[in-house]
């Protein structure tokens, strides 16, 4: 967890929603300067924060609508700072809850130093790491499109499917499978959206490579090296992380990919588990996925594996191992240096 502790004359908190906010700005003495109820415009924020706009710092939680605001104090060179939702226990466990409440809280804790930070992902690369986060929604709508269709299968006891329905030149004789006129329109509706998703997702995936070629080409190639990872999780991995060195350490790196278990203890004694969804979900697929699929083509690491199995058990070998792909990556994009896979089995 990591707190803003840097000194400003003003300190700004924002109870931000899709067409309102609450606005509250505190001086270092902790008295209010302003505490207003306003649209969600550009112009109505610069108004009424001009008076305190040399030395004012913007905080609004982390939420669907910040990418504004963060722009917003990036045009205006005004520190920004993104609240962490789900430590900011302050806000969600009080008594008494609203927007007013919410604001002079967020102001407070941005004062004492006490308000927990998320990464404010930069404008840059913002929309194309969306852009991927939409292709895989769309990939995993396919899948269970497809799921569908085998399950339909698998329900009239017909054989099996030899060809992977996800192409479209797979599709013939699907349908003809199925003698009911109603699972019949149901799964020529399967493999219309089947269709769709694919004529929509080949575009993107070509967009998305050709954004990457100009934001940061030296990782996507040193991510390519390792066994497994192909052009997608490359792209998702080098994305998701954006800069290696917003992490201080490959602690906190396997921390935010969620390839450690947060374990809770007090006074001295295993207390359970908490907060294991903390982290980011698509780096921590992308990674999972990079090690099912090494495991699958590298003999050395089943022999690693089957090591870890027999003096623990399958699934904390595999954890084991994924976490040890997770460490590789981390080091690999710091000191900018390819995949070695006898280095990597030698530690």
């Amino acid at each position: 967890m990591r707190f803003y502790n840097q000194q400003h004359k003003f300190y700004c908190g924002i109870d931000l929603h899709a067409r309102k906010m609450y606005v509250c700005i505190l001086d270092q003495q902790g008295k209010t300067k302003v505490h207003e109820n306003i649209n969600t415009d550009p112009e109505a924020l610069f108004d009424l924060i001009f008076p305190f706009i040399q030395d004012v710092v913007i905080c609004v939680e982390c939420m669907f609508s910040w990418y504004w605001v963060s722009d917003f104090c990036t045009e205006h060179k005004i520190p920004f700072v993104l609240g962490h939702a789900l430590y900011m226990k302050a806000i969600h466990g009080g008594k008494t809850k609203n927007d007013k409440i919410d604001s002079y809280k967020i102001a407070k804790l941005l004062r004492g130093g006490n308000l927990p930070t998320a990464y404010a992902y930069p404008a840059g690369m913002r929309a194309t790491r969306d852009l991927l986060r939409r292709r895989s929604y769309m990939v995993n709508q396919c899948s269970l499109l497809v799921g569908h269709i085998l399950n339909t299968n698998t329900q009239y006891n017909l054989p099996g499917f030899n060809k992977k329905l996800s192409r479209k030149f797979n599709h013939q004789g699907v349908v003809e499978r199925f003698d009911d006129p109603a699972v019949r329109t149901a799964v020529q509706a399967d493999l219309t959206m089947i269709e769709a998703y694919n004529n929509l997702i080949k575009p993107l995936e070509w967009q998305i490579e050709k954004s990457a070629c100009h934001h940061n080409r030296n990782s996507l190639y040193l991510l390519r090296t390792i066994p497994g990872v192909g052009q997608i999780l490359a792209l998702t991995i080098m994305y998701e992380v954006h800069d290696i060195k917003r992490f201080g350490s490959v602690q906190q790196f396997s921390s935010y990919a969620r390839l450690i278990r947060p374990e809770k203890q007090s006074d001295g004694k295993w207390a359970g588990k908490s907060n294991k969804k903390i982290g980011n979900a698509h780096l921590k697929w992308a990674i999972r996925t990079a090690a099912m699929i090494s495991l699958r083509e590298s003999d050395q690491a089943k022999k690693y594996v089957d090591r870890l199995t027999r003096k623990f058990n399958k699934g904390k070998a595999l954890g084991i191992y994924t976490h040890k792909l997770g460490r590789a990556v981390y080091f690999m994009l710091k000191n900018k240096r390819a995949f070695d896979m006898n280095h990597f089995f030698s530690h």
